[in-house]
């Protein structure tokens, strides 16, 4: 036991003087999780050969036992090193390449809803009358609804709810939640094409993609 104890101590002042050396020239993290290993692997197969020597099979299983613990441990701490270090220079590679927007956000809901219309001063003055002109304009379906409208109310009245049912339209709002957790709504007349999750930045009084 004493034995591997002093092997282990030797390895891992071999490791501190490899990496000390190789901080020098820095490898890429792979090539690092490659030495490591191997370093590992080397200093398993000497371990292995010192408990050999040890006077009891009892001894020397346990001897190998922890001889392949330390040598579990050396490849996962390998591991763990090379996933840390690829993760952080994937994100310095993305944030050089894409710098932060401040004004961007992400869509959170698209809804579509009718707008019911204002009536003008044409339906306020022209009254029955142009609203009948409107109702045969339109079609069978929305003009027997201004025909009934035109029926119960007369004048001025009829002209404007009439104007007012021929100008709904529907209306596309685009809810947008920023980095900062403020949230904007956007109209839209027409189908903007947006999806729930898109990223999309400020331009204006509106927004586009980003």
């Amino acid at each position: 036991m004493n034995k591997l104890l002093v092997a282990v101590g030797s390895g891992l002042l071999i490791l501190g003087m490899a990496s000390a050396a190789m901080a020098e020239t820095p490898l890429t993290p792979k090539a690092q999780y490659a030495a490591e290993s191997k370093k590992a692997q080397t200093r398993y197969d000497a371990d292995k050969k010192l408990c050999n020597d040890e006077t009891s099979s009892n001894a020397r299983l346990q001897c190998r036992r922890d001889a392949k613990t330390e040598y579990d441990k050396s490849i996962a701490s390998a591991k763990t090193q090379m996933q840390e270090a690829t993760g952080a220079k994937n994100a310095k590679e993305v944030k050089e390449a894409k710098p932060s927007c401040t004004d961007c956000g992400k869509v959170v809901a698209v809804g579509v809803t009718e707008k019911e219309g204002e009536g003008g001063p044409v339906g306020m003055i022209a009254g029955g009358v142009t609203g009948a002109i409107l109702g045969r304009q339109v079609g069978s379906g929305l003009g027997k609804d201004l025909a009934t409208i035109a029926g119960a109310a007369g004048g001025a009245y009829a002209g404007k709810k009439i104007e007012e049912k021929v100008r709904t339209h529907k209306v596309w709002t685009v809810n947008v939640q920023y980095a900062d957790g403020s949230k904007s709504n956007y109209e839209f007349k027409q189908d903007p094409g947006y999806k729930v999750g898109e990223q999309v930045k400020k331009s204006g009084d509106t927004i586009a993609r980003y």
